[in-house]
This record gives structure tokens, sequence and C-alpha cells, in this order.
């Protein structure tokens, strides 16, 4: 996994899940690799209650209704679309999913205005097709196919950025299970094996972009998955990350806790303040996600390791932030600017600790970019 720039979910936590196929005696729908109960267990990690020789970690973190919807679905014939804002952690729970599942995450086609069915269905490789003809042997599977004929998940991430002809080749093989292949004389049907299903993620902000048609959305179950609000949640998503960015990067650096609380805070107030705005000019183009917090403490740790003293600091921290939300100029940067006097000023004269130094770094990290 050292060699990995970044491990897909079945390899990373790959001890895990052989351990839990070797203690799993829960019945299995298909050919999945283990039960629904022992799915949610993998995702949501483990409790005391739970009764277990040793301690699964948790890898996703929001309300288990989510997970358990999502696990039910695809043990039935309906495919699985989970939609939300960016940064929700739609494409982290759906390879979650197919690691656990299938103990494969990778068969992923990725949805743009330049997907075409090919991608979806198969292609040709042009020199066996020249030198022998079309046969299954010139044939190249797209993931979906692949994921037809071995039963286990396929995923097609950001559905709504494809355009409606390859959103309608979905159809077919969601309904019909089945691939038709017409250039072949024989062999010319591929059939889903069990334990075949689809994973699609949808952003809600690409609403109107290519909206999915009746037909395709009878073919999903929804699963919506909200911007993480709760601060007990997103506190235990960002100290997961954090944790995680260290080890990865091989670092000893400190991070304080009073810093993510900062980060926390900065961005519980943009959020309430992006809601009582009265137009997009009045709000960041930033979603604000949970996501985007680990972005900006990333940027933020990996500067203070590179050129810093080697402690994670409120100025790094707020210039991060200004560095990363600032997308608009000068809109994004007014907003910003307007923060910093109306919140935290007032905050860092009451409450002092961070916020003095958090208002510096971002009045420089404003200067700097204005």
């Amino acid at each position: 996994m050292s060699d990995m720039l970044r491990a897909p979910a079945e390899i990373k936590f790959a001890e895990e899940l052989d351990w839990l196929e070797s203690i799993d005696d829960n019945p299995k729908p298909f050919s999945w690799r283990l039960s629904p109960k022992m799915v949610r267990l993998f995702i949501l990690g483990s409790e005391r209650s739970d009764g277990l020789d040793r301690e699964i970690s948790q890898k996703w973190f929001g309300d288990r209704s989510f997970v358990e919807r999502s696990i039910v679905t695809l043990a039935s014939d309906r495919g699985l679309l989970l939609i939300g804002d960016p940064g929700t952690g739609k494409s982290w729970l759906a390879e979650l999913l197919s690691a656990a599942i299938s103990r494969n995450s990778t068969l992923v086609v990725q949805g743009t205005a330049g997907t075409t069915e090919d991608h979806i269905k198969y292609s040709w490789n042009v020199s066996m097709v020249i030198a022998k003809g079309q046969s299954r042997e010139s044939m190249i599977p797209s993931p979906i196919m692949t994921a037809m004929e071995t039963g286990t998940i396929g995923r097609f991430e950001e559905l709504t950025r494809s355009t409606s002809d390859v959103q309608d080749a979905l159809i077919s093989i969601l309904s019909e299970k089945y691939l038709s292949v017409p250039e072949l004389d024989s062999d010319g049907i591929v059939f889903a094996k069990p334990g075949f299903s689809i994973i699609a993620t949808a952003n809600s902000r690409d609403r109107g972009v290519n909206d999915l048609s009746s037909a395709l959305k009878r073919r999903f179950n929804f699963v919506r998955i909200p911007v993480v609000t709760n601060k007990k949640s997103e506190a235990e998503i960002v100290r997961f990350r954090t944790e995680e960015l260290l080890r990865r990067h091989q670092l000893e650096l400190d991070v304080p806790p009073t810093l993510l609380d900062v980060l926390l805070q900065s961005f519980a107030d943009l959020r309430a303040s992006a809601a009582a705005a009265g137009s997009d000019d009045e709000k960041l183009e930033s979603a604000l996600s949970t996501a985007e917090q680990i972005g900006v403490l990333e940027d933020a740790i990996l500067h203070s390791d590179f050129f810093g003293e080697r402690a994670l600091t409120a100025h790094a921290l707020a210039s991060s932030l200004v560095g990363s939300l600032a997308r608009r100029e000068p809109e994004d940067l007014a907003i910003l600017n307007k923060y910093l006097h109306g919140v935290v000023e007032p905050r860092s004269k009451e409450e002092g600790g961070c916020w003095p130094e958090f208002l510096e770094g971002g009045r420089d990290a404003i200067a700097t970019l204005s």
C-alpha cells in the first residue's frame, strides 16, 4: 500500500475485511462477501455491545439509517442513488459499500459532459478487430459490464453530469439486467450475475444540468445525504481525517484541539451567514462542507510543516481558510473581510485565546490577495 498515492478502501482496510469475513456467520445475499449486518459494522464501526474481540474503526460519519437504507437497496433489484451537496461523503460511502460487499470499489465510471455510451457498455480494441475481427477477445468491457459479469457493484459518479443518451443507456441495464452486443453473432448478450447493482452519486447543486428522466428515477432508490451540521459529528470527522492525514504524510506536527474548535466554529459562522444572505452574491461560492474544512486544515498543516515551526498556528489556519474559500474576486474576499470584522474581531476581544492570532492571519491573507 506504501506505493499507492491513495489505496482503495478494500486494500486500505483489508485486514478488517478479512477478519470480519472470517467471523461472519450471518446469511449473505447473492455473492456478497459480508452479510448486511457486517457491512454496516464495517462502515459505522464497532461498539462494546457488539461483543467483538477487536475494534472496528468508524469510517463514515452520518446517520445510521442512511447506511442501512443503502445496504437494503443494494440487496434489492433497484440501483442506489446517493444525492447531496458537494463534500457530504457520497463517494466515500459508495466506495465503502462496494469494498465491503464486493471487495472491489474500483469499477467506476466518472460522469462528465464527455462520457459516452461506450463508457458504460463496451468498446473495441481496434488493432485486434483489424487482425481477428470482432469477438469477445477484442471487446473492452466497461466497468459496469465487468460488474455485471462478476456479480459485483458498479459505481457511477456524478450521474447528472452525463448526457441524457448515457443516462438512458442505464435504464435497460437496471431494468433488464443484461447488455446486448449486436456486433457479435454468438454470445451477443451479457447477463448480469446475482449480486450486481449500481451505486450512483449526484450533486444536488447540479440540478438542471442534466436532469434524470422519470424512467431512470424509477430504477433507483434515492438516499439523500445532508450536510453535517451537528458539531459533535463534524468534530469527529475532522479529528479522524486529521489523524489519517498526519499518518499518510508521516508528520509529527502538533495540532492543538483548540485550533480544531476554531476551524469548526468559523465554518459554522460562515454557514449561518450564508443562510441569512439575501442573494447568491452575498454567499461564498464554497459549499462550506465538512470536506472543505478538511481541505483547509490539510493546507494549513502542510504549510506549517514545510514552511513554519512544525506546529499548526492560528495564523496559518486563517491564511489557509481565506486562500481556500476566496474563489471569486472581489466578492468572496469582501464576504470574508466582513466576517473577520463583524464576527471574529469582537470574539477575539471577548474570548481571547487563538482568536486574535486567527484574526491577524485572516487580515494578512486578505491584504495579500486584494
